[in-house]
């Protein structure tokens, strides 16, 4: 089962347990750890921790689009994104980690009033997808677990539901397809049907492993726990 089919009240739980496991990850490191590298390159803790909280915010302001009908952008640019991320990365521990607290609080507020009939309202992602107002539970369900491994401390993606695994790997293949890329790999995850992401390529590259390990490395987090066969550099991009 994916994400997207379960209830909406499971997949909103399932968003709120990545945010404790945020978190938690965050808990672990110290003001000075906030300096340090993060798996995402040119980002430190301080940015990905700006980052993850601005985006509360942002799906906050789709979430008023879809009860109001008002058009909200996420941002007004990708410049003012990445303008607000880098002022962000500046505050003092103790301001970006109230921005983190606040902004998640605020989005879960905004789930828990967002009127019935305006989940299915239609906004807009940042990357320019029409999606129903519900997609904002798996937007912000993926920002969390994934960013929550990118802190590079004691997160693991061994500690993903299964059903987030499962979801990832879905968008990532279909992100795959759409663009045109991995042609010829196929992912054998433990226990599973190898997935080949092009159905009619014949096979070039197989990455093997659980099915943690072969999310981790197709997001594009590192090799670790998998075998491939070949000399694959890494993972096409999916975002």
């Amino acid at each position: 089962m994916e994400f997207h089919e379960l209830p909406l009240g499971e997949q909103l739980l399932i968003a709120r347990r990545g945010t404790a496991y945020f978190a938690q990850r965050l808990a672990d490191l110290t003001d000075t750890d906030l300096d340090g590298d993060t798996l995402l390159p040119g980002w430190t803790r301080r940015h990905l921790l700006a980052h993850v909280g601005y985006n509360a915010a942002a799906l906050c302001r789709l979430l008023d689009w879809a009860a109001t009908g008002v058009e909200t952008p996420m941002y007004a640019s990708p410049e003012q994104r990445a303008r607000e991320i880098d002022e962000g990365a500046t505050l003092t521990p103790a301001a970006l980690g109230n921005l983190f607290t606040h902004t998640a609080a605020r989005l879960d507020e905004k789930w828990r009033n967002l009127p019935p009939t305006a989940w299915a309202a239609q906004v807009r992602t940042a990357q320019g997808r029409l999606v129903p107002a519900a997609e904002t539970a798996w937007m912000r369900t993926r920002e969390v677990w994934i960013h929550a491994v990118d802190l590079a401390g004691n997160g693991r993606f061994g500690d993903f539901p299964t059903v987030v695994l499962d979801s990832l790997l879905a968008d990532i293949v279909g992100m795959w397809c759409t663009k045109d890329l991995g042609t010829g790999l196929v992912l054998s995850i433990d226990g599973r049907t190898p997935i080949a992401v092009h159905q009619d390529s014949p096979p070039q590259h197989t990455v093997a492993g659980p099915l943690a390990a072969v999310v981790r490395w197709a997001t594009g987090r590192g090799a670790i726990g998998v075998t491939i066969d070949t000399d694959l550099d890494g993972p096409p991009r999916w975002l």
